[in-house]
């Protein structure tokens, strides 16, 4: 590129959040929170138990309303948390992302695959057919095919857990969600769930992910954001987070928590 050639513009992100607060009451949880993703990226959010990773995560989906702060939708909705959070910003805001759960969420009345259509069907009101050759078609690639007609309480966590994930892919968003996926997991069944968030990253889906599984951010996240007490201590790529943080507070965490797993 000649010197008078000028500087490509940066790439608009997908999803841009400024300034997200969030009390219960005296508790503030978000003390103004920014956070932007770009399409394709990974970003995870670590950091101890309490420092409002969740809120976060949930404010994304219309799941919390924050008080005060503005999120952008790349071609989507702009929301002005002050203004409160109508139901139709809020339909719009999960036309877009979709929620992976902590304890799955499936309707226990329903089969695997009626829990993995009822999104494409009632919501955006999709043909049947075509939603159910997508959703046998995603069962297949989770190795799920035979439980389709199979009811949760007849499956395994991790069997479960692969299901809310079929689930959220059938609602075929452009920003996939993640609340602690494998922390109500027993050890055994974690690497399955991680094994396809890890496939599903490498294939370019946009996903933020909230989660202990710090090897897992290590590896597969492109930017790591460390929150304590509301706020964003520290970010940066998980080279220089996990191996040399600037903050003492990230240090601490990671003494505590990666240090006795290496």
């Amino acid at each position: 590129m000649s010197q008078s050639d000028p500087a490509p513009a940066p790439a608009t992100p997908l999803l841009s959040v400024q300034g997200l607060r969030k009390a219960y009451g005296d508790n503030e949880v978000l003390k103004g929170i920014d956070l932007e993703v770009q399409r394709g990226q990974v970003v995870t959010l670590i950091g101890p138990s309490g420092s409002g990773k969740t809120t976060v995560l949930r404010s994304l989906n219309g799941l919390e309303t924050p008080d005060a702060g503005i999120l952008r939708f790349q071609d989507g909705p702009e929301v002005d948390f002050s203004r409160g959070l109508p139901d139709r910003t809020r339909f719009a805001l999960r036309d877009r992302s979709a929620m992976v759960f902590q304890h799955h969420n499936l309707f226990p009345h329903m089969t695997v695959l009626e829990n993995v259509i009822e999104g494409p069907l009632r919501v955006q009101r999709r043909p049947r057919v075509t939603v159910i050759a997508e959703a046998e078609a995603l069962l297949e690639r989770v190795g799920l095919a035979d439980k389709r007609d199979a009811y949760p309480h007849r499956l395994s966590g991790g069997q479960q857990q692969r299901v809310g994930i079929v689930r959220a892919l059938a609602l075929q968003p452009s920003l996939l969600l993640f609340d602690e996926p494998t922390s109500a997991l027993d050890p055994e069944l974690v690497g399955d769930v991680l094994k396809v968030m890890t496939e599903l990253a490498s294939e370019g889906w946009t996903m933020v992910v909230v989660t202990h599984e710090l090897a897992f951010a290590r590896q597969v996240a492109d930017e790591v954001v460390f929150m304590d007490a509301g706020i964003v201590v520290e970010r940066g790529d998980p080279k220089q987070i996990f191996t040399a943080p600037q903050h003492e507070r990230t240090q601490r965490f990671l003494d505590r928590i990666l240090r006795p797993l290496d």
